[in-house]
């Protein structure tokens, strides 16, 4: 296993990252993504063991609904690459026993670099989404074929991929690049059908970020988005070498989909985990904030939080579902319940925006508009900010101005922007959820149940 220390050394490997018009040669020690580094960091030295068979726990496989449920107590506090690495690895051990049974040559590469993966401790983010181009057009029919990452050329046993992936959470962070395919491809699209692992630091391989870190010295009013911001990585394959033993999929159109719908799963699980703890925050930062303002009583304020209450209930209960009913693979391995992992999810982000305004309109205009915790600081400021903030001997003005920057932070700046986003697009979009949703909802069985109680069924036929 590596410590912080070593991680961070780990990066100066030569990599192409790209940040506001600058090639970073110093990661580490850049200004903003020096910040994400040492997130990154502290998860390394968290789960640290000696010993050369030492395995972090967060990377290993469960088996069994309560060792699932362990990974997810594992997550509280995490840093988002350490819980990307955890999807990338159950994605890949999801798709392989998938497609072991016709490809097992691909299995045997995959569980091999599973292990591999876990006994170097690498860090690893998922590239999925594609340019994509017109998104009425399909892969191959695209005026420039390269909206869609796919092989090029061949060298040997080896191929070259082009293309770029988008929204990758991380990616100028991690060691390596698990490429899949978006969606299905089809026959023709066989160039597009291409899975495999890419090192960070590959010639032709190139990263531009973006980030909604807080560009402010003093980070006490961002008290969330300070601790856990995060760079996104625009990734380009510029004619990419990838090894034979790194490649997973090489154009088996008919499995392609495998790939995508494995990742969406762990990654909508790891987003209905997110969902269910923000919601119990938004919950708790309601009432914290209707007491600051002497509004805990009032009815329409109780009636709010109440329905955040339920809301956040039946995510919780829905992230439970898919756990205590997962299911086991032939190779023993758990993966979650899809038709909870699916519905929970989509119910989590389709109602944030409601809870959110719940918020807000409990929370008021000082969200947004509450002077700096500096300007506290003030001699000129400071003793009339605390007076006119404070609204009672029990609520001082300090803490009621540093619960609305919470508020704010989480909620209505860069990050809570970040977070509405990514809430509705991870895993890839409700749409998808609902697709996979109907898919797995016993629809037959409901029809017989209302047939049954409408008295239209033969008798004996209603179970």
């Amino acid at each position: 296993m590596l410590t912080g220390s070593q991680y961070k050394k780990s990066l100066y490997d030569g990599r192409a990252i790209f940040f506001e018009g600058d090639r970073i040669e110093d990661i580490p020690r850049h200004p903003i993504l020096g910040q994400s580094v040492d997130q990154i960091a502290r998860g390394y030295d968290r789960w640290y063991q000696p010993g050369e068979n030492a395995l972090n726990p967060l990377m290993s496989i469960p088996h069994s609904s309560a060792e699932l449920r362990e990974r997810i107590k594992m997550q509280h506090g995490a840093d988002i690459l350490s819980l990307v690495t955890y999807q990338s690895v159950m994605t890949l051990t999801t798709a392989g026993a998938r497609i072991g049974a016709k490809l097992p040559k691909y299995h045997e590469r995959i569980q091999s670099y599973v292990k591999r993966a876990q006994h170097d401790d690498i860090r690893i983010t998922e590239c999925i989404t594609d340019a994509k181009g017109n998104r009425s057009l399909p892969p191959g029919k695209q005026e420039d074929p390269d909206a869609y990452t796919h092989i090029v050329d061949r060298r040997g046993d080896d191929i070259v991929i082009r293309g770029a992936k988008l929204h990758i959470t991380a990616a100028a962070l991690g060691h390596e690049l698990m490429v899949i395919p978006t969606k299905a491809m089809h026959a023709g699209e066989e160039a597009y059908a291409v899975a495999c692992m890419v090192p960070v630091n590959s010639p032709g391989v190139k990263i531009v970020n973006t980030t909604y870190a807080p560009r402010h010295a003093d980070t006490r009013d961002f008290p969330y988005s300070s601790k856990n911001h995060m760079p996104e990585g625009f990734v380009i394959f510029d004619d990419v070498v990838v090894p034979r033993e790194r490649v997973f999929l090489d154009g088996e159109v008919e499995h392609a989909a495998v790939f995508a719908h494995s990742l969406g799963l762990w990654e909508r699980l790891g987003g209905l985990h997110d969902l269910a703890e923000t919601a119990d925050q938004l919950v708790g930062f309601a009432q914290l904030i209707a007491e600051a303002n002497g509004l805990a009583r009032e009815s329409h304020v109780r009636e709010k939080i109440s329905e955040m209450i339920i809301h956040a209930t039946l995510v919780r209960s829905a992230l439970e579902a898919a756990i205590a009913n997962c299911e086991i693979t032939a190779d023993g391995s758990a993966f979650p319940n899809e038709l909870y992992t699916n519905a929970g999810k989509y119910h989590g982000a389709a109602n944030y925006s409601l809870m959110v305004r719940h918020l807000h309109d409990i929370g008021g205009g000082s969200i947004l508009t509450a002077p700096s915790v500096s300007d506290l600081e003030s001699e000129a400021t400071g003793a009339l900010l605390r007076k006119y903030m404070s609204t009672g001997k029990d609520i001082d003005g300090e803490y009621r101005l540093r619960l609305f920057h919470a508020i704010r932070d989480l909620t209505a700046d860069a990050f809570g922007g970040w977070r509405a986003v990514t809430n509705v697009q991870a895993g890839g979009g409700l749409y998808a959820q609902r697709i996979v949703t109907r898919r797995h909802y016993d629809l037959d069985g409901a029809k017989k149940k209302a047939l049954a109680s409408a008295g239209l069924l033969p008798e004996g036929k209603g179970h």
